[in-house]
């Protein structure tokens, strides 16, 4: 899968150095943004956004909190690399929800291996249904695997929801999306409140148009 990495750097220096870093990384595509090109960039959704605060005319906590509040990259990695690396300006970044800051003079290996992390750890997550926060596809269907290799006696409840196609053309996806995320809040809590031990809970996905919307739960 291509990883779509954006640099933010108005001078273009940080984009000759990942592009050699990464030479023999071809899932991976860098992009240098300008700091005024930033609505665009977010717009794109990018895999990972890297901002090198000594090469940018803006304040970078302000940055990381516009990339931060835009809806569609409120999980996207993102790293800053600066030669700013006073306690108090560390934790202003962070307090951003910014995964990682690097001070300079940058560790190439180092660099190298957080990008390479950060990129399989959003592969990982992607896994998990980003509406309900429950474990998907992969992840049962390894629990189901597991629990068939022990042998020990265990039951499958598999719950799906009448008429969902319906309800989204008469109320909209949105009023879907709650009517999901309230169903996978329900089992939860009942299973949770139930006292049952070595339960699983998955929320199967649908890779197909959103009028058959994500609904089954195992």
């Amino acid at each position: 899968m291509m990883q779509d990495v954006y640099i933010i750097d108005d001078d273009d220096a940080s984009i000759v150095i990942f592009r050699e870093l990464f030479r023999n990384d071809a899932e991976y595509k860098f992009t240098s943004v300008k700091t005024e090109q930033i609505d665009i960039a977010l717009k794109n959704i990018p895999s990972l956004i890297v901002i090198n605060e000594d090469a940018i005319d803006r304040d970078v906590v302000d940055l990381c909190r516009k990339i931060r509040k835009d809806e569609d990259n409120t999980i996207t990695p993102v790293i800053v690399v600066s030669s700013k690396g006073e306690r108090e300006h560390r934790l202003k970044i962070l307090q951003e929800s910014i995964e990682y800051f690097i001070k300079k003079p940058v560790d190439e290996q180092y660099l190298y291996y957080t990008v390479k992390n950060l990129s399989r750890l959003l592969s990982t997550n992607r896994r998990i249904s980003p509406l309900t926060g429950l474990p998907g596809n992969v992840q049962i269907h390894a629990e189901l695997k597991k629990r068939m290799l022990k042998k020990d006696a265990f039951c499958v409840l598999y719950l799906d929801l009448d008429n969902f196609k319906a309800y989204n053309d008469v109320y909209g996806f949105l009023k879907g999306d709650q009517i999901i995320e309230f169903t996978a809040e329900t089992i939860s809590n009942c299973i949770h409140q139930s006292g049952m031990e070595n339960t699983f809970i998955g929320h199967i996905g649908r890779r197909r148009f959103r009028s058959t919307h994500t609904r089954e739960y195992l």
